[in-house]
């Protein structure tokens, strides 16, 4: 159902390029449960956009067979079921062919901080080393636009909180399908999309700018007590 392409690696990215001009890859997964050290990743979900523009043939979506139990409680959030993710290969595998799609794409992602720390675990487990590509987190760039365009529809009312479906709904993106690592990647795809031209106007330009701007936050009282969020 779901295929990509392989990516080839360089050796970094040019930080002057322009922000429309750059391979991204938004991701998500989900997960067991949120403790890093018990719980593991159940399924991983991406899409690649360039700049833009969702290239709705280049996604990747994988069930893994956790390393940890599913409980009821995980199972009631992103609705996986022990019997689909028995037969799955286990997060070694999965990872590898995660990392083929992403090649040096810059990876998009919403409290991406999350994600990065189950997807580093493995890495540095199997390779020793985190994941090498570059992250920039919708979150982020949200509190950063939000400074900056506050007359704005999107940004004038208060939201009732920071999680991703929370933030879609003021930008008119369809809210479907919450918990499901493919659907969430491509809500985040949608969600960066519409920051794109905002991101221009409020003088982010290029690539270097984006990495500054919507550097992931390590968690989410890191990211209230930074003020961004102050005058919810």
């Amino acid at each position: 159902m779901f295929g990509f392409s392989k990516r080839k690696r360089s050796p970094g990215i040019d930080r002057t390029t322009s922000i429309n001009d750059v391979c991204y890859v938004a991701v998500d997964t989900e997960l067991t449960g949120l403790d890093e050290k018990r719980d593991s990743i159940v399924s991983i979900g991406a899409m690649r956009l360039t700049g833009g523009r969702i290239n709705l043939g280049e996604t990747f979506y994988r069930l893994v067979s956790p390393r940890t139990e599913l409980t009821a409680s995980s199972v009631v959030i992103h609705e996986i079921m022990p019997s689909e993710v028995i037969a799955s290969p286990e997060i070694d595998a999965v990872l590898a062919e995660f990392l083929e799609f992403c090649g040096d794409d810059v990876l998009v992602g919403h409290c991406i901080s999350i994600d990065l720390s189950f997807l580093n675990r493995e890495m540095k487990r199997l390779r020793g080393a985190a994941i090498p590509n570059p992250a920039i987190d919708t979150l982020s760039m949200y509190a950063w636009l939000r400074k900056r365009h506050k007359t704005r529809d999107c940004f004038a009312d208060p939201l009732a909180g920071s999680r991703l479906y929370d933030i879609v709904k003021c930008f008119g993106i369809e809210a479907n399908g919450a918990h499901n690592a493919i659907k969430d990647a491509f809500t985040a795809a949608q969600l960066f999309q519409r920051f794109i031209p905002l991101l221009s106007e409020a003088g982010a330009r290029d690539i270097g700018d984006l990495l500054t701007l919507g550097k992931p936050f390590e968690g989410s009282d890191q990211f209230r007590a930074s003020g961004e969020f102050s005058d919810f």
